[in-house]
Parts: C-alpha cells; sequence; structure tokens
C-alpha cells in the first residue's frame, strides 16, 4: 500500500476550506490512501477489491452495491460525487474481484465485512448508500454501528423479511441455477429488475446489466440467495434512526415497490423519499440523471450540517 503524506501547510489549507466538524470526521482519512480503481486490499484475511476516488479530507460515502451485480453499477454516481466527496464503492465478498472466503453468508457477515474495510481505511464515519442488497447491509449496519455513519441513502430496498413464499421462490431459483446455470438466471432476472420503458429506451443499459449478473460465479449466486432468506427484518429499528436518510425507489420497482419505500419514509423521522421516474429496481443506472440530481443535493446538504 501507497502511504501518501500530507504536510502540515497542506492540512491547514484543508482546515480553511472546511468546516470544523466535518473536517474532525474525516481527518483521518488523509494520511494513508490508495487512490483508484480495483484496489485490493486484504482485511482478516479476506481480499476486498473497491473503488476510491475524490479530494483527501472530504466527507466519506460508501457504495454498496445490489445483488447479483458489483460495485461498477455505482459508476455514474462516483462521477458526480467525487467533485466534493471521497468516494467508494466496494465489491461484497464474493462479487466482482473481491474473494468469497470460507465462512456462510449472511447480511450479518457483510456488514462484518463493511466496517472491517472502514477500518482497515482509517475510516472512522461515512455517509453510507445501498442498493437493494446494499440497502440490506446499510440497514444492519447502521442499527449495529450507529456511531459510524453521518447519513444514510436506502435505494430500491427494504426493511422487511423473506416471507415463506420469497423464501421458497429464492430456493427454486438456487435449484434452476445449479440445473441451467447463470445465463437463464440472467435473463429471468431483467424481466423484473426494469421498468416496462426501458426494453424500449435502455436496451444499452440493460446489456450492461446482463453483463454484471453473468460475471457472478455460481457459488456466490447460491450462497448470498441463501443468506437473502435468512435475513432479519429492521423495520422495528427504523424509528431509532438518528441521522439523515434519503430514499430512493423507482416508480416502476416490482421487487421492492414504492410502497415499500414510502413505508420506511413514514417510520423514519425526517427522511426524504424521492421516487424516480421512468425507472425500475436499478433507478441509479435506468434514470442516472434524475437520481443523481437527489443524490448530490442530500450529499451537499448533509456536508454543510
Amino acid at each position: 500500500m501507497n502511504v501518501a503524506i500530507i504536510p502540515d501547510n497542506s492540512v491547514k489549507h484543508l482546515c480553511s476550506k472546511v468546516p470544523y466538524l466535518v473536517l474532525s470526521i474525516f481527518m483521518n482519512n488523509t494520511t494513508m490512501r490508495n487512490k483508484g480503481t480495483n484496489i485490493k486490499i486484504t482485511v482478516k484475511n479476506l481480499t476486498i477489491s473497491y473503488n476510491d476516488e475524490g479530494p483527501n479530507g472530504a466527507p466519506v460515502i460508501i457504495l454498496i452495491h445490489g445483488f447479483p451485480f458489483n460495485k461498477s453499477m455505482w459508476n455514474d454516481q462516483m462521477e458526480v460525487l467525487t467533485e466534493k466527496c471521497r468516494v467508494i464503492a466496494y465489491d461484497v465478498r464474493g462479487f466482482g474481484n473481491s474473494e468469497a472466503g470460507t465462512d456462510d453468508f449472511s447480511i450479518e457477515l457483510f456488514v462484518t465485512d463493511l466496517i472491517n474495510l472502514m477500518d482497515a481505511l482509517k475510516i472512522e464515519k461515512a455517509m453510507l448508500c445501498g442498493l437493494s442488497m446494499g440497502g440490506y447491509i446499510a440497514l444492519n449496519a447502521i442499527e449495529n454501528y450507529p456511531k459510524r455513519f453521518s447519513a444514510l441513502i436506502l435505494c430500491d430496498t427494504n426493511c422487511v423479511a423473506d416471507t415463506p413464499e420469497a423464501i421458497e421462490k429464492r430456493i427454486v431459483t438456487i435449484e434452476k441455477i445449479d440445473k441451467y446455470g447463470v445465463e437463464p438466471f440472467a435473463n429471468e432476472s431483467i424481466k423484473n429488475l426494469f421498468a416496462p420503458i426501458s426494453f424500449v429506451t435502455n436496451q444499452e443499459k440493460i446489456a450492461i446489466v446482463k453483463e454484471l449478473i453473468m460475471k457472478a460465479s455460481m457459488p456466490t449466486l447460491r450462497a448470498t440467495l441463501r443468506a437473502l432468506t435468512t435475513r432479519k427484518e429492521t423495520c422495528n429499528k427504523l424509528p431509532d434512526i438518528k441521522v439523515p436518510v434519503l430514499i430512493l425507489v423507482g416508480e416502476d420497482d416490482k421487487i421492492t415497490p414504492p410502497v415499500a419505500a414510502r413505508q420506511m419514509h413514514k417510520n423514519i423521522k425526517g427522511s426524504i423519499l424521492k421516487v424516480i421516474e421512468n425507472a425500475g429496481h436499478l433507478s441509479n443506472i435506468e434514470n442516472s440523471y434524475e437520481f443523481n440530481i437527489h443524490l448530490e443535493k442530500f450529499v451537499s446538504s448533509v456536508r454543510l450540517k
């Protein structure tokens, strides 16, 4: 790992540009850091791949991808956030370029990985943004480590646990993956991920998402589907969330529909809800323009507090 030493006079310059309270939270990020994409770091015997962009000393936002994708699904958001934030997008274990490790997958394990990564990167506190499965991880993380996060962005996600019907459906999906492979699973997933209009106007993005799914290994798909069946509900903890919260959902999301987002909004005091037009479950990809407007505005408001 390369070590970047920031001279004292540079630190003083940062102090003049960033409010003291914000700087005190993120100061520890200026002394040791690798910038770039597809960086690898081994933490607690697990190698994790991540992107790390944006200025030293800036507030940190961590982006957690959904199932069954990888960190590249956040490319559009990385581009718009890096001017004012240090932005980290990482591959959840088993996905992208991160190792799967030997432990049984669970949302709790994914949260432990997140905290271990933050510790390794000397990040004391960060804004946390998760989509779908990433949202499950984010909700569990803020429930168990509330002091580590300064804001929460929940995208196309839910707080409920799987119903018996949903569990059975995931088990059947595992059986189909074992029998037919990943491509039929990718084709079937696409039907539910996108808004109807995207099949007319977003063919290129659909192709990109299918490629992301195809990159996921069969063992990782199996292990993650099992993990999703055992995740605990976090709805009863929503009133305990004290940080600023933005909830984003595609108006045509069939997997975690707007009604679920509205229920979370109702139970998180002071939260902001935005419904993204012409988008399904992948609102950050389908309508990145509108998604990014709301995301940038929220992040900027948090930075100024």
